[in-house]
This record gives structure tokens, sequence and C-alpha cells, in this order.
């Protein structure tokens, strides 16, 4: 987000800014802290992005709990939480009936491990590739968040499965600690 406003200011494109920042603010619109994971960056963006999952009209079940001597940055811990949650968001509004749309969330300390796990409903063609899961977006929208979370979790030395099942897509991280 910082290097896409900079990029916006180099450009002196404040019009692009100011839309790019109400854009970052809709996320954080009714922000409600319930969710006390004992780590604040995992609080701040877990709480945002499930005021916006609810927003959205999708059911939500969240058990976090993160260990106080994660040995991981805290903006790494923010790439991982916040992609995946996003494209959960994505997935669950490919649902039509707001009353299938679902979000689990599962992270705690397993094994001297940061388990991960997100699960969520949706309705959209699965692409896969020999590497993995492939993002459906396209043009403007292509994502990069698989990628992200790939790159990042292999930092740390940790795993990713991902799967799914007809209207439901899951991802599982396992992070040493």
């Amino acid at each position: 987000h910082i290097q896409s406003m900079k990029a916006y200011l180099e450009l002196n494109r404040l019009d692009l800014l100011e839309e790019y920042l109400a854009e970052l603010d809709e996320d954080l619109v009714a922000v409600d802290v319930s969710i006390r994971t004992g780590n604040v960056m995992a609080d701040a963006i877990l709480n945002s992005k499930l005021s916006l999952a609810e927003s959205r009209e999708i059911s939500l079940n969240v058990k976090a709990e993160i260990p106080s001597n994660l040995p991981m940055q805290n903006v790494d811990l923010g790439v991982i939480i916040g992609n995946l949650l996003s494209n959960a968001i994505e997935g669950c509004l490919t649902i039509e009936d707001p009353a299938d749309r679902f979000i689990r969330v599962y992270i705690t300390e397993m094994k001297q491990q940061l388990y991960i796990s997100i699960t969520n409903s949706m309705n959209q063609p699965i692409r896969k590739s020999f590497t993995g899961y492939v993002t459906t977006k396209t043009g403007k929208e292509h994502g990069f968040g698989l990628k992200r979370i790939d790159q990042t979790v292999a930092k740390y030395g940790g795993y990713v499965n991902r799967q799914h099942e007809p209207n439901v897509f899951a991802t599982e991280l396992l992070l040493p600690l």
C-alpha cells in the first residue's frame, strides 16, 4: 500500500492517491476490536478484514491465538493474514445467497509451529498449474497475494497447503516458531 501511495505522489496524481486512500478507508469502516490474538498487528488486520466481511454478510467463525515470542516480522505476518482474508472475502462474494457465505479462521500454536487455517465458501472455477493454485484474476485486477503468501512462508521455512472441494476453499500454513 505504501509503495502504491508513493508512486501516486511521485507521479503527482493526487486524484488517484485520494481514490486509493478512500478504498483503503473502506476496509477500516466500523472496525470493531473484538479479536485479541496477543499480537497487535494481527489484531488490527483481523478486525479490519473481519469487519469488512461482516458488512458483506459473510458468516464468521474465528479462533485466534498468537504466541508473544513470534520469530517473524509483523509486516510478514500482515502479508500472510491480510492476503488470506482478502482472498477469502473475494471468494465468498462469488456466492449469491449471503446465507451460504462463510469464513472460518483458526490460528494457534501447534507443536512449536504457528498454525493458520482459513476456510471459505466460494462459487468460482479453480485454476491450478503444476506448481499449485493460480489466481483467477485477470488484467488490472490481477492478484499477487498467492505468490506473496508463498514467498513469505518460504522465507521462514514454513509449509502451505491449499485444498478445494465444491464451493469451499481452504488454506493451511505452518510456520516454525
